[in-house]
């Protein structure tokens, strides 16, 4: 009877150590907007490229590190916080010749589909909603870090994106092309586990 137990106790462990390694379940994050940040590049008249950002805004991110196709993104910006560091250009900005953010209030990014391309980079396809229209866009993604972050003490994920759009696809077509139409986004993001 001993012998049949003993055996059955390492049955039991082989097969435990055989078996196939757990998977992380998806981790649903929420965007720390204090370490997040929506950036541009656009150009002006040749002469200079302008920089400017975005400083309000919120969104969700799921990461499922073992299958990163089965992630999501979904973020809200605040139009009228656009922000190039120039007062007069930023209330321009706001016009109805550029965000019209009276009538558009709002920009939105809602992921597609995203394409694993490396250890820690993949393409972030996604729906971007701006003056109405709804375009796709496609990102270049590196994931940076996960864990526990010392400033915070919060699990924390970082991202950083890249990518370019025309303004012009959304009807933004005020000064185009002398001010350029080849929009440069840098996006860093940092999220924490909600």
């Amino acid at each position: 009877m001993k012998k049949t137990l003993f055996a059955a106790a390492l049955f039991a462990i082989a097969a435990a150590g055989s078996a196939a390694p757990a998977f992380a379940a998806p981790v649903n994050y929420k965007i720390d907007p204090a370490h997040t940040a929506v950036s541009f590049i656009v150009n002006h008249i040749g002469f200079s490229n302008v920089i400017g950002r975005f400083n309000t805004m919120a969104g969700d991110v799921t990461f499922d590190k073992d299958a990163v196709e089965k992630s999501a993104v979904a973020i809200t910006i605040d139009a009228a916080s656009i922000d190039t560091n120039h007062a007069k250009r930023d209330e321009h900005l706001r016009s109805p010749d550029f965000f019209n953010t009276k009538e558009f209030p709002k920009l939105t990014f809602k992921s597609t589909k995203i394409e694993k391309t490396g250890d820690k980079t993949g393409k972030l396809h996604g729906d971007l909603t701006m003056l109405g229209v709804t375009k796709p866009v496609v990102l270049d993604v590196t994931f940076n870090k996960d864990g526990v972050s010392p400033a915070s003490k919060l699990e924390t994920a970082g991202f950083s994106a890249r990518g370019t759009l025309k303004r012009t696809d959304f009807g933004m077509k005020y000064g185009a092309p002398a001010v350029g139409d080849d929009i440069q986004l840098l996006i860093e993001v940092e999220a924490v586990k909600s």
